[in-house]
Parts: C-alpha cells; sequence; structure tokens
C-alpha cells in the first residue's frame, strides 16, 4: 500500500491473494494509520478485492476503482511499483521473503528521499502530516 499524498509505503505478508486474505491484510495494517489518512482506497479490478464492501465497512473508507487498462489513474501506486521492483525483481516468489524483510524494504523506501517532496523522505513527509492532523484534530475539538 502506497499513501498518495506522502509516498508513504506498507508493505504486508499475505496468506494468498484470495479476496479474504486481501481484505484481513489490509485491515490489519490499515488500523495502524491515522483515520484522518485513510479516508479512501484506490485499486484496480482484481478478483482479490471482492470483498471491498467489508473492507470499507470495518475502516470507514470508500473504496474506488481504476478503470480497466487505466494505470494512470493510480500512478503512485504504478511509480512505487517500480521502486519496489529494485528489491522484488518481477516474476520472483514472494512467498520466500518474511515480514520482517518487507518491513526492511518498505524502511528503505521510506527513507529514500524523492525529487517531488524537494527531496524530503516519505517518513518526512508522513511525519508532517501525523503532526499536522493531530493538531487540526485537537483544534477540532
Amino acid at each position: 500500500m502506497v499513501e498518495r499524498k506522502t509516498g508513504f509505503v506498507i508493505l504486508n505478508k499475505m496468506k494468498s491473494k484470495s479476496a479474504l486474505n486481501v481484505r484481513e491484510g489490509f485491515e490489519l495494517n490499515m488500523k495502524n494509520v491515522p483515520a484522518f489518512l485513510r479516508l479512501s482506497l484506490t485499486y484496480d479490478r482484481g478478483a482479490e478485492m471482492a470483498e471491498h464492501p467489508l473492507l470499507s465497512k470495518s475502516l470507514k473508507l470508500s473504496t474506488y476503482f481504476a478503470d480497466p487498462h487505466s494505470p494512470w489513474q493510480r500512478g503512485s501506486n504504478e511509480n512505487i511499483n517500480g521502486l519496489i521492483r529494485q528489491f522484488l525483481p518481477k516474476g520472483e516468489d514472494l512467498s520466500e521473503y518474511s515480514q520482517i524483510e518487507l518491513d526492511h524494504i518498505g524502511w528503505l523506501l521510506n527513507g529514500r528521499p524523492r525529487k517531488r517532496f524537494g527531496f524530503r523522505t516519505p517518513l518526512d513527509m508522513m511525519e508532517t502530516e501525523i503532526e499536522g492532523g493531530l493538531m487540526r484534530v485537537a483544534l477540532d475539538s
């Protein structure tokens, strides 16, 4: 998963690509993201998202689907997939990787400066967003 505004990446080892396992994996990881940063999810039209109504309800978020054959509608995702492929080449058996290894790859990606953020890192961007969001929540109360 990639948070669009900050570029922050969360990699999750899933048991399989089944709709149940994908939903459970997303729920597990997205519950750790502050609610004000997980208002929506954009996905392609894969069968693994068949349980999206349950996911939307449990996390109180809206789920959107890109049009078929329209990768530009998920630009952040396509970009991060290219970066992830530097660590996990296409066609490689991902079941060989542990969650610890995936967390390390995510840590490396989140600590990598990005031109689009003025060479700040996704981790810096996420910290700024959380601080600002918590301030807004405190002021809204």
